[in-house]
């Protein structure tokens, strides 16, 4: 009332309590729906009346916050992507938990911005930092920062490798006087790859894209022989990509023999470990991901197979000298101080291109003390045996076909049914997988493998159990026999 009385507003509610009512409110019905998750299809479309609902324009006075959470229950909330449920495997979206979502609404509630200074939000993403490097065998010394996800912590980490290898002063000169730089990854290396060595001045070309073996993994020869003909040609090669885990198959490349083949020919060595990486936190599966720990700069999510809420990525490089020179730019209204607010660390926007940065590390620091490394550990194990036990099931059936190795948490397969025509096989499961996806029973995602269309489970569920996969077989074998004749 006294603000009014001035002409001056806030966004502040005028009744606290009428709010703290509704926030209450909005907390049990989140919990509620996390925890009846399994009740729901896993998938809806949206029906045309609620796509039209997002066409009304601009609203000019107030709704109000109880009329606009009764709008968001009954044209957001009944429609998600669908990751939270137990048989969504699609892509590798991850599931989140009922604490992250806490400690998110903990973050929002602060609001920090975490470009620097002396807070606490800047000290709690140095502790997990600390704890990340520990988890994953990569040197404490070594810096780090978070970001929004896999395809950014990619381009923070070869932004890094570019400005350190090209040899010439690239961040003062950029690329005009330089020789044409390549990256080398493997044809299954992610696209956001691609993405960042065009964003980088590198060009489409300046991803040499390296022929796989038959599990999918660089073939190493042939990486030998495109480093070799690039400089025979008058390129400079910087960097090689080492895949811990590729989107398609989750195969993982020779990590060791990829860091000795960097040190021998004094090139930097990255590792996207967007999902793959996290398996070293446990010692039964780290012998699969031998060379990781020797990376320049590793990549990975921790939205993905940490089960946190999106989004929370991060990138780790081993020369804190090098990263930190390609991402500082002095700026006297951005300097750090000896005291005050502007005190603490080095400032985060140091290490990457974003200067408001949310405080992503509250809900990784809560998460991780709620559950502890040994409770991941044994989520991260469980997953890869549910995605061998699949794979089981589908070699035992004849109704069904392996398509790529299960060396981690990725099982791609097909329906075959005694048929032998390609085309008609790729069809049919695609019509399979539409079916899936749209009654709400499942949601896997699909890729095309050696030209057959395959229907692809990435498991990094929480909520999954046997009895999901299970599911999974039985619906794909009535579908395929329901769809069979009419391809």
């Amino acid at each position: 009332m006294a603000d009014e009385q001035k002409g001056e507003e806030t966004l502040d509610p005028k009744d606290w309590n009428s709010l703290r009512t509704l926030g209450h409110q909005m907390v049990d019905d989140m919990l509620s729906y996390l925890e009846t998750v399994r009740e729901r299809p896993c998938w809806q479309p949206l029906p045309q009346e609620v796509k039209a609902s997002f066409s009304e324009p601009l609203p000019e006075k107030p709704q109000g916050a109880a009329l606009a959470y009764q709008d968001f229950k009954k044209n957001v909330l009944p429609f998600p992507c669908g990751n939270i449920h137990p048989r969504f495997w699609a892509w590798v979206h991850g599931t989140g938990t009922a604490g992250g979502m806490l400690a998110d609404m903990l973050a929002s509630g602060m609001n920090s911005n975490v470009v620097g200074g002396d807070h606490a939000a800047v000290y709690v993403e140095y502790q997990v930092l600390a704890w990340l490097k520990q988890a994953l065998g990569h040197p404490i010394e070594a810096s780090g920062v978070l970001v929004s996800g896999g395809t950014m912590a990619n381009f923070v980490g070869l932004t890094v490798a570019r400005n350190a290898m090209a040899g010439c002063d690239v961040k003062w000169m950029g690329l005009a006087n330089s020789r044409p730089l390549v990256i080398y990854g493997s044809t299954e290396t992610h696209s956001c790859i691609q993405k960042t060595a065009e964003a980088l001045g590198l060009g489409t070309e300046g991803l040499h894209c390296v022929e796989t073996d038959g599990d999918f993994r660089i073939n190493m020869q042939a990486l030998r022989r495109a480093v070799d003909g690039d400089r025979k040609a008058g390129k400079v090669p910087i960097c090689v990509v080492g895949n811990a885990g590729t989107v398609n198959t989750g195969a993982i490349d020779d990590l060791h023999a990829l860091a000795d083949f960097c040190q021998a020919e004094d090139l930097w060595f990255h590792v996207d470990g967007a999902f793959g990486a996290m398996a070293a936190i446990s010692p039964k599966l780290r012998p699969l991901l031998r060379g990781m720990e020797r990376a320049d700069s590793l990549a990975f999510d921790l939205h993905k197979w940490m089960y946190m809420p999106y989004e929370v990525g991060c990138i780790l490089v081993r020369s804190e000298e090098k990263h930190r020179a390609t991402f500082s730019v002095p700026a006297s209204y951005l300097s750090a101080q000896t005291r005050g607010v502007a005190g603490g660390p080095t400032w985060f926007k140091e290490y990457g291109l974003e200067l408001s940065r949310g405080a992503r590390a509250l809900k990784a620091w809560f998460s991780l003390k709620e559950h502890g490394r040994h409770k991941f550990q044994r989520m991260v194990e469980q997953n890869v045996t549910q995605a061998k036990f699949l794979a089981e099931l589908i070699e035992s059936n004849q109704q069904l076909e392996l398509l790529a190795p299960v060396p981690l948490n990725v099982v791609c397969f097909r329906f075959r049914g005694g048929m032998k025509d390609e085309k008609t096989l790729n069809a049919l499961n695609q019509e399979i997988l539409w079916r899936l996806q749209e009654s709400g029973a499942a949601s896997p995602s699909s890729t095309i493998l050696n030209g057959r269309f395959a229907i692809r489970v990435a498991n990094i569920n929480h909520r999954s159990r046997k009895e999901d996969f299970e599911f999974l077989v039985r619906e794909v074998i009535r579908l395929g026999k329901d769809i069979a004749p009419t391809i």
